[in-house]
C-alpha cells in the first residue's frame, strides 16, 4: 500500500501543505512545507490521532516556510531544509521571499540525493532549481512533492531573486527522465497531477515534448 497523503491548502497563497503516513491510522506523520496556520495543522494532525516526526522544506518561499519554527517548536520535531536556501530559513528578513517569517534553524542541511526516513517512509531528494536557487522536490513511493517546480497546467514563477527559466525547463526535464509517467506530483499551489499528463498537455513543457 503506497503512504496516505492529506493536503490543506494554508494561508493567502493557499500553498499546500502535505502530511505523510505509511499508512491510514500509523502514529507517525511527516510534514511538507508547513506554511501557515501552524495551530490548526496541528489540530488537523491531532484529529487524524497522529503526530509531527518530521518537517521537510521543498524550498524557502515565505508561503511555504511561514509556519515551520511554530510547528517545529510545538511538536518537538526537526526539520530538514535545502542546504542552499538554508540562510533565509535562518534569517528570513534577509530576502524578499522569506519576509515576515519567524527564523528557524535547521536541524538537517538536504542535498541532492540524500534519502531521508520519516514516519517509516523514505524520502529522496532531488535538486530541481529554476524557480529558486536550492529548491529540491521529494520523492517516495511513486509520489513527488514537486513545491513550486511543476503545478497541473502550469510551472513556477522564475521572476524572483534565483529563478531561471532554463534552469527550472531543465529540472523538469530531469524530473520525467528519471521518474515514470504515472508518478503522482503534490504541487506546492493546486490539485495533484502526474509526470505524463503534464508532459503531454502542459503548455509551458512544449519543448520537452520535441525529442
Amino acid at each position: 500500500m503506497p503512504p496516505v497523503v492529506d493536503q490543506y491548502p494554508l494561508g493567502s497563497y493557499q500553498a499546500n501543505c502535505y502530511v505523510i503516513r505509511a499508512e491510514r491510522g500509523a502514529a507517525d506523520a511527516a510534514v511538507v512545507d508547513p506554511g501557515a496556520e501552524p495551530a490548526q495543522l496541528r489540530l488537523e494532525i491531532a484529529r487524524s490521532g497522529a503526530r509531527c516526526a518530521g518537517i521537510l522544506v521543498t524550498h524557502t518561499d515565505v508561503d511555504h516556510i511561514g509556519g515551520v519554527a511554530e510547528l517545529a517548536a510545538g511538536t518537538g520535531a526537526e526539520v530538514w531544509c535545502p542546504k542552499d536556501e538554508a540562510d533565509v530559513l535562518r534569517d528570513p528578513a534577509s530576502t524578499p521571499r522569506g519576509g515576515g517569517v519567524q527564523p528557524y534553524e535547521p536541524e538537517h542541511l538536504v542535498d541532492d540525493g540524500d534519502e531521508i526516513v520519516l514516519a517509516g517512509v523514505t524520502f529522496e531528494a532531488v535538486a530541481v532549481p529554476g524557480h529558486s536557487s536550492g529548491h529540491v522536490a521529494y520523492a517516495a513511493d511513486g509520489m513527488l512533492f514537486s513545491g513550486d517546480v511543476l503545478f497541473a497546467g502550469s510551472v513556477g514563477r522564475v521572476d524572483l531573486p534565483g529563478g531561471d527559466w532554463e534552469t527550472l525547463l531543465a529540472s523538469i526535464r530531469r524530473l520525467v527522465d528519471r521518474f515514470p509517467p504515472e508518478t503522482i506530483v503534490y504541487s506546492g499551489h493546486g490539485p495533484p497531477t502526474t509526470l505524463g499528463d503534464e508532459l503531454e498537455r502542459n503548455p509551458f513543457l512544449a519543448e520537452l515534448r520535441v525529442r
